[in-house]
C-alpha cells in the first residue's frame, strides 16, 4: 500500500504538471494478478484495483492500517469494471458481472477475489473509508442503481448518473459511490461545477480508449489547472477543488465520497462565468 500525500490549496499554485499528478494522480492500480492500493490522506480513504486471473487474490491489512484484518474499522465499495468476477467475503460468494458493485460492512473478516475467466480477467476497483458502525454485506446490480439524467446534447453534457451507495439505496457508514456514463456525443462531466468541503471525493475513469483521454480539471474557481488521465486512473479532489472533466469523446467514472455528509445534493455550486 502506497501512502499518497495530497498537497493544500496554499501549495497547489506554484506546483507544476508533474506535482500535481504527483499529489492528485493514482497510476497504474490495475495490474494483472495484483491488488494495488493507495491510502489518501483525505478523510483516511484507500483506493485501489484487483485484477485477478488464475488464482485468487485475497485482500489483507497492510501495517499503515495498524488493523488485524482489512476491515476491522472500515467499509468498502467494490466496483467490477471489467469481466465477469467474484467476490468471497467470510465464505460467502458474490458473483459481479461488469459493472455490478458490491457493498461491503465493517468487520467482515476475509475478502478473496476473482475472475471467472482469466483471458477476459475481472477488473475490481475498491474504495474504502473508515466506519464507525456495521451495515450488511449487499450486491448492487447496475440495473438496480438509481438513475439519473443530466445535461443536454446540446451543452455536450448529456450523461446518466448511477447511483449505487446512498443514503436511499444500499446503507454505509460515510461512503458514497455511484458511476457516471457519458452519452455519444457529449464530453462534459460536472459541469457547471461545484465543490464540498464536507467531502472528499475520487473519481476512476474508465471506458476511455487507449488513444482517447479525459481533461480533469481542479483547483479553487479562481484558479483551475487540469490533469489528464487515461482509462483506469484515478484523480483525487479534496474539498477545496472544483472536479469535472471533459474528454476527447465520451466516457464513463466511478465517483466516490466519504467525510462528514452523505447527501448526494450537498454541493456549493459554482457558476461557470466564475471560473478562472
Amino acid at each position: 500500500m502506497k501512502i499518497h500525500m495530497l498537497a493544500d490549496s496554499t501549495r497547489y499554485p506554484r506546483m507544476n504538471g508533474r506535482e500535481l499528478r504527483e499529489a492528485f494522480v493514482l497510476e497504474q492500480l490495475a495490474a494483472p494478478g495484483e491488488i494495488r492500493l493507495a491510502y489518501i490522506e483525505a478523510d483516511r480513504a484507500v483506493a485501489g484495483m484487483a485484477v485477478p486471473q488464475k488464482e485468487r487474490l485475497a485482500l489483507r491489512a497492510d501495517g499503515a492500517l495498524r488493523a488485524g484484518y482489512f476491515l476491522e474499522r472500515r467499509e468498502m465499495g467494490i466496483l467490477n469494471a471489467g469481466g465477469a468476477g467474484r467476490v468471497h467475503v467470510d465464505g460467502e460468494t458474490w458473483d459481479l458481472e461488469n459493472l455490478d458493485c458490491l457493498y461491503a460492512g465493517r468487520g467482515r473478516k476475509t475478502i478473496e477475489f476473482e475472475s471467472v475467466d482469466a483471458t477476459t480477467p475481472a477488473v475490481f476497483y475498491l474504495l474504502s473509508y473508515p466506519a464507525h458502525a456495521e451495515y450488511p454485506t449487499i450486491l448492487i446490480r447496475r440495473d438496480e442503481a438509481t438513475p439519473t439524467e443530466l445535461g443536454s446534447l446540446e451543452t455536450s453534457n448529456h450523461r446518466t448518473v448511477c447511483k449505487y451507495i446512498h443514503v436511499q439505496g444500499a446503507k454505509s457508514c460515510q461512503l458514497v459511490m455511484g458511476v457516471t456514463h457519458l452519452r455519444a456525443g457529449s464530453v462534459w462531466n460536472t459541469m457547471p461545477p461545484h465543490t464540498h468541503m464536507r467531502r472528499s471525493e475520487i473519481y476512476m475513469y474508465f471506458n476511455v480508449a487507449e488513444t482517447d483521454r479525459v481533461f480533469h480539471f481542479m483547483g479553487p474557481p479562481d484558479e483551475t489547472r487540469h490533469l489528464l488521465l487515461g482509462n483506469l486512473e484515478v484523480a483525487v479532489s479534496p474539498g477545496w477543488s472544483i472536479h469535472a472533466g471533459a474528454g476527447t469523446r465520451a466516457y464513463s467514472f466511478c465517483w466516490g465520497m466519504g467525510g462528514e455528509n452523505q447527501d448526494y445534493a450537498d454541493m456549493d455550486a459554482v457558476g461557470i462565468g466564475d471560473l478562472r
